[in-house]
């Protein structure tokens, strides 16, 4: 089998009570309750949508006869700068249906339209720094998870789903990394329409939803959860239909109006989406690396019931998928690398539990990968939405074996991955889930890995959440104790946000299918945050003091990790932001010996400084920016002084490019050293669903040079036509590497997806 680099069975006894023990938790589960809110709470904001004897064109004109017939939303108030104010701009929304699509139109007005800031020209560009109008839609009215289309002056299409409303997003506070196992999955792709126009009265928006692209109950009257955002980026402000407090934002899908008075067809789903590949590629390091082959396969999606939604998944490719940042590692432990694949992406919050990023019981990347080599994935499977009230997330992948060397064992054997994922919405922001993930070698059912968990969220009031779950693992022939579980608390108000945590890993906790950087660990944690506002000073948004304590120790009590971080954040109206220099407390404790570089050994012991951080971004809307981080102090016996800073430009609408560098200089007793990641990102975009992007990066620790170009032209859903262009040179001493300098790899990739709909 040949080897391809990811730049981007039988069964037993134990696994089938295992199973079995989900099923009942089904039945438990059903009977727990309907799902919350279909009484249609919210802030007493409601919306009619009216049904259109013939759809409009979206063409972002809004000159349709249609459109006068349906009633105006308006009313719209700030969250930011100046909460449960009067926008400073007049925006209205009309909401048309048929028995195919909703239809949304939005009239944008603008005393200054030659101030609107367009952004950039691409599928899912960030709406941050751009004017924009966001929609959330609540399909089920569970208060917790929705869908949300948007759009910028550039008529781009900007979609995602939200789940667990959101934790951090669209105007939050909160600087957390979103993705597809967060509480917003950008990555999802739907199927719909959107155009904007500009005049110079403003600015107008047109949308058409198919009901297809969304998941909702039985067909008929309906009562969904709608919200609607418009942020006018050159006062950084934000408004919204039904209002949002600003220590939250439009992810808060508790906080949203309804939508009511209008029909959805039932659901009869199917559509495939086949592809056919063409590759050349040559490995440098193999002696007759090169090879030219042909590939198809596909996907095809059907709706089993009104609520429920089966995907398939045949010879699964993504050759289209961009590569991954290159990171500076100084730790002991993994990277976290998000997950990219389009399969994957779809309802990927139904199955996140746990820890982001610490201690993930099913992350997607275990699936297809290993050791950066891709893994061929044969087909697979996977049913998600409601039974009953309950959330529900089944997946099954069979991916084939991969041998390695001549003489050497396999890379990776033939697997079958599993997860069974139940969760039921309770009232007041609450819930309890179940999930179960299995790896077992369809070769060797001996060879197996099983994952079990219980997790849950209790709401008190609108302010005050607890979080928490237990999890234990059963991996043959690995003793000691296999269990983890987590207690958190957090109060979110309009002037104080405060929390704590405590979590336990036990040190035989193996969840193979999952993401645990570290084990054999309790961890706990706690701060507070104030927020500071001056309304008499109109250039300074906020000031955010603060004082924050994380520490990792052994299941022994011996202090791994440690830092207490006292620091106070500025923000300004128009974006910009720095931080007074960070004081941060810390602590390394090692039992073991770290090799942290090539012949740098760091030897045991407890290791306390202080280190100085620094933040900055200019206002990120403007033609030119710049965001960097700098920290400068103590580092296990000796001192370290680095910067990760990304240059942004931004010369029009259509061209963007970035230049990111992540350096450090690193002086130990032991030795010295420096490590720099460089990357370089440039897009041109000949219109929203066409475009080039290119990402070249330099990482000095492998010596290699990676080259990334590609070209879409996208249909619908993340489909159309893609060509990929991988090169990575090395750049390093044969002395230092133990390879020559020159090409590794390169590959050249067309691919061309088209979905079809055979029944919707």
């Amino acid at each position: 089998m040949k080897r391809v680099r990811y730049l981007t069975g039988q069964s037993r006894p134990g696994v089938r009570s295992q199973y079995a023990a989900l099923v009942v938790l089904i039945v438990v589960m059903a009977r727990v309750g309907p799902a919350v809110g279909q009484d249609g709470r919210a802030t007493g904001v409601r919306a009619s949508a009216v049904r259109a004897e013939a759809a409009p064109i979206i063409d972002g004109v809004l000159a349709d006869v249609a459109w006068s017939e349906a009633p105006v939303i308006s009313g719209f108030v700030q969250r930011e700068p100046l909460e449960g104010t009067a926008a400073s701009e007049r925006t209205e929304v009309r909401i048309l249906y048929d028995d195919q699509a909703l239809y949304l139109a939005a009239w944008l007005f603008d005393a200054d339209p030659s101030s609107i800031v367009f952004g950039e020209t691409r599928r899912d560009a960030d709406l941050t720094d751009a004017d924009a109008l966001l929609i959330l839609l609540d399909t089920y009215l569970d208060r917790q998870n929705g869908f949300v289309f948007g759009t910028t002056p550039a008529g781009i299409e900007y979609d995602g789903q939200v789940t667990r409303e959101g934790e951090g997003g669209f105007g939050g506070q909160v600087r957390q990394q979103t993705g597809s196992g967060g509480g917003f999955n950008k990555n999802w792709d739907g199927s719909w329409d959107v155009a904007a126009t500009r005049d110079g009265a403003g600015w107008y928006a047109e949308f058409r939803i198919p009901f297809s692209t969304l998941r909702y109950g039985s067909g008929g009257p309906q009562t969904w959860g709608l919200n609607i955002a418009r942020r006018i980026r050159r006062r950084n402000e934000e408004v919204f239909w039904s209002p949002i407090p600003r220590q939250f934002d439009l992810y808060r899908v508790s906080q949203a109006g309804t939508l009511v008075d209008f029909e959805a067809p039932a659901r009869r789903l199917f559509t495939v989406t086949p592809y056919v590949l063409a590759s050349g590629s040559h490995d440098y390091l193999v002696e007759d690396g090169g090879d030219i082959t042909g590939d198809i396969g596909g996907d095809a999606k059907l709706g089993l019931t009104p609520g429920l939604t089966l995907d398939l998944t045949v010879n699964t490719d993504f050759a289209q998928v961009e590569v991954d940042d290159e990171q500076v590692n100084l730790t002991r432990f993994e990277l976290f690398f998000p997950e990219k694949r389009p399969f994957f992406l779809e309802n990927a919050g139904t199955f996140a539990v746990g820890t982001p990023q610490d201690v993930d019981l099913f992350f997607s990347r275990r699936i297809g990968i290993e050791d950066s080599i891709a893994v061929p994935i044969l087909g697979g499977g996977r049913v998600t939405g409601k039974v009953g009230g309950v959330t529900v997330g089944l997946l099954n992948i069979q991916t084939e074996s991969v041998d390695g060397a001549p003489g050497e064992t396999p890379l990776a054997p033939a697997n079958n991955f599993g997860v069974v994922r139940l969760l039921q919405e309770l009232p007041n922001r609450s819930r309890i889930g179940g999930i179960f993930v299995s790896r077992v070698n369809t070769g060797d059912g001996d060879d197996h890995n099983l994952t079990f968990g219980v997790d849950g969220r209790v709401g008190i009031g609108n302010a005050l959440t607890f979080d928490g779950y237990a999890a234990r693992t059963e991996t043959p022939d690995l003793t000691g104790a296999q269990h983890a579980f987590s207690l958190s608390g957090s109060l979110s108000a309009r002037d104080w946000s405060m929390g704590a945590a405590f979590r336990e890993v036990a040190e035989a906790f193996n969840p193979e299918v999952g993401f645990l950087p570290r084990r054999d660990y309790r961890f706990r944690s706690a701060r507070i945050l104030r927020n500071v506002r001056i309304p008499s000073i109109p250039w300074f948004r906020e000031l955010r003091p603060h004082i924050s304590y994380n520490e990792f120790l052994d299941l022994d009590g011996f202090s791994e990790s440690r830092l207490i971080h006292i620091d106070s954040h500025f923000e300004f109206s128009n974006g910009a932001f720095f931080q007074l220099p960070a004081l941060n407390f810390t602590r390394e404790g090692l039992k073991e010996p770290f090799e942290i570089a090539d012949d740098i050994i760091v030897p045991p012991g407890t290791y306390d400084n202080f280190e100085w951080g620094f933040e900055f971004n200019s206002d990120l809307s403007a033609p030119l920016s710049v965001d960097t981080r700098i920290e400068i102090g103590g580092f296990y016996t000796g001192h370290r002084k680095g910067t990760t800073t990304t240059l942004n430009a931004r010369v029009n609408a259509a061209f963007v490019a970035s230049l990111r560098v992540s350096y450090f200089d690193v002086d130990l007793a032991e030795g010295s050293f420096e490590t720099s990641v460089v990357g370089l990102r440039a897009a041109y975009s000949f219109s929203p669903r066409m475009y080039v992007q290119a990402l070249v990066q330099y990482n000095e620790q492998s010596d290699n040079v990676s080259s990334n170009v590609r070209f879409g032209w996208l249909n619908t859903a993340g489909t159309g036509l893609f060509v990929v262009y991988n090169d990575i040179e090395h750049t390093g001493s044969l002395s230092r590497t133990g390879l020559d300098a020159g090409p590794t790899s390169r590959a050249l990739v067309v691919k061309f997806t088209q979905q079809f709909n055979v029944m919707q």
